[in-house]
């Protein structure tokens, strides 16, 4: 069928569902980058056993929830569309819920005081608000990325509609990334160090901001491709995800590559703690030195997709990013151990950086082809069975997200309490530092004041974003290796697909 004659996306459409995303990402890195990976156990101090806990407990709850606001989605007919309705309503409630997950007190003492004072309020606040986050976000995650196989049916436009998806997602999450810790610490030092005050404003200010740019992707979109008419229970779509080789595969591979997302849940307390002294203007300067590697790989390549599809096949492309990044990652962890005290000096620095650019590319190949894959796997659904579960196939990219951070969470909360970096220790670090001294300075085996607590800490930070993210991206790649999809049969299914919707639209 010629391209001509193909319902697709205006300019004006795809602009405000950029600009949507930017937003989404943004309110997601406020909890992900800013209440997970720093908040909970670096201010409040809640010991990392029942942070891991929490997060556990959310993951567990996110496998049924999820899948539910899929099938729920996909039950929606509305004159918007079906998922146009969650993308205008859901910023809101998002951005709510979020403040109030920054609205706790602090927790005084070990794990075995919870009793005491307000802990249990403290940890069953954080909980509850965590949890409640959640499943708003997968109220709007879920449309957001399903809506991109309604906005068009030509394919080429599809791919270049991710990739440009996946380049201002990742704008919204790196400028967020880059920015919210450093504000948030200026806004402790502009409160006379009231952490709690400075991450709560900082969260106020960045969720109001990232709802109101989400919006745009309700407001200015529009569905092209009609919904099936038929519609399924929890249990039915539950069986059509898993009788769905393609997916199953794709799924499979995310659930492997979990640990991954380490690299973001660390980089806050990594840089706050051994190269910026928690200093804000300096994190800024080291987020954007460090994460501008790691994000500038990430969109050169995000923008090189479509071309390179033109030459070899998503499967090849898949696969062969996870194996490439494989050394890289596994090599910041022996850097930090052969020159423990020196990574900040500009050589390091710059290694450093080298690596995380080949990691970014290695990420920014993995979101966009994961997320082409799965809207692949819809196609395929409705050629082979008649139906389009938009919602519930990209509910299951909204649960890799979680549940690749949630996994993530519990293992660097895991090795937390494995060196004793937790509670009260923290709190110790915090102070030590705050008093002008550099962790670096301390990290020399060769020298008097070198500090074998200290090390560990470091140590296990650099661990946690280098060798559980290896081991991953090695892992992953087994479900995909003969992967049941390839691109010539996704193209036959495609022209089949829309011979059949101009023959029932010409009926």
């Amino acid at each position: 069928m010629s391209n001509t004659n193909l319902k697709t996306y205006t300019k004006k459409e795809r602009n405000m569902y950029l600009t949507g995303l930017m937003g989404q990402n943004v309110l997601y890195n406020v909890t992900n980058v800013l209440l997970v990976s720093y908040f909970l156990q670096n201010v409040l101090y809640i010991p990392a056993i029942f942070v891991s806990v929490i997060i556990a407990i959310a993951r567990v709850w996110d496998a049924f929830n999820d899948p539910i606001m899929g099938t729920i989605v996909d039950k929606t007919r509305t004159k918007w569309g079906k998922c146009r309705p969650y993308l205008i309503f859901v910023p809101g409630i998002v951005m709510v819920i979020s403040i109030l997950c920054f609205a706790n007190v602090e927790y005084v003492g070990t794990a075995g005081d919870i009793l005491k004072g307000t802990n249990l309020v403290c940890v069953l606040w954080a909980g509850f608000s965590y949890i409640l986050w959640g499943m708003s976000y997968t109220a709007g995650d879920i449309p957001l990325w399903g809506i991109t196989a309604l906005m068009t049916e030509d394919e080429k436009h599809k791919q270049k509609l991710i990739s440009l998806a996946r380049m201002f997602a990742g704008i919204g999450g790196g400028v967020a990334m880059l920015a919210l810790s450093p504000c948030a610490e200026m806004m402790t030092s502009a409160f006379q160090g009231n952490a709690r005050k400075g991450y709560f404003i900082t969260a106020l200010i960045a969720t109001v901001l990232g709802a109101a740019l989400f919006q745009c992707a309700g407001i200015g979109t529009r569905e092209y491709i009609e919904p099936s008419e038929e519609k399924y229970s929890v249990k039915e779509n539950f069986k059509i995800m898993w009788r769905n080789k393609p997916f199953r595969q794709i799924l499979l591979s995310g659930l492997l590559n979990a640990p991954t997302q380490l690299m973001m849940i660390v980089a806050i307390p990594l840089v706050n703690n051994y190269y910026s002294s928690q200093n804000g203007m300096m994190s800024l300067l080291y987020l954007a030195l460090l994460g501008g590697g790691l994000f500038i790989g990430q969109f050169v390549i995000m923008g090189l997709v479509p071309k390179m599809l033109e030459k070899t096949t998503k499967k090849k492309l898949y696969n062969g990013s996870k194996i490439v990044s494989v050394l890289p990652q596994m090599a910041l962890f022996f850097l930090f151990l052969a020159f423990p005290h020196r990574l900040a000096e500009p050589v390091f620095l710059i290694i450093t950086m080298l690596i995380f650019a080949v990691c970014g590319v290695a990420m920014g190949l993995n979101s966009v082809l994961q997320t082409l894959m799965i809207s692949d796997a819809v196609d395929y659904e409705e050629y082979h069975y008649g139906i389009r579960p938009d919602g519930v196939f990209f509910s299951g990219q909204t649960f890799l997200v979680k549940i690749g951070s949630g996994f993530a969470s519990i293992i660097y909360g895991i090795t937390c309490e494995v060196v004793n970096y937790t509670g009260d220790n923290i709190k110790k670090l915090n102070e030590f530092i705050q008093e002008g001294n550099i962790i670096r300075d301390f990290l020399d085996k060769g020298a008097a004041n070198f500090n074998n607590e200290y090390f560990g800490y470091m140590a296990m930070l650099f661990f946690c974003i280098s060798v559980p993210p290896a081991i991953g991206s090695l892992l992953s790649v087994i479900p995909t290796w003969k992967y049941a999809l390839d691109d010539d049969e996704h193209k036959r299914i495609l022209d089949e697909l829309n011979v059949r919707r101009r023959t029932k639209e010409d009926r």
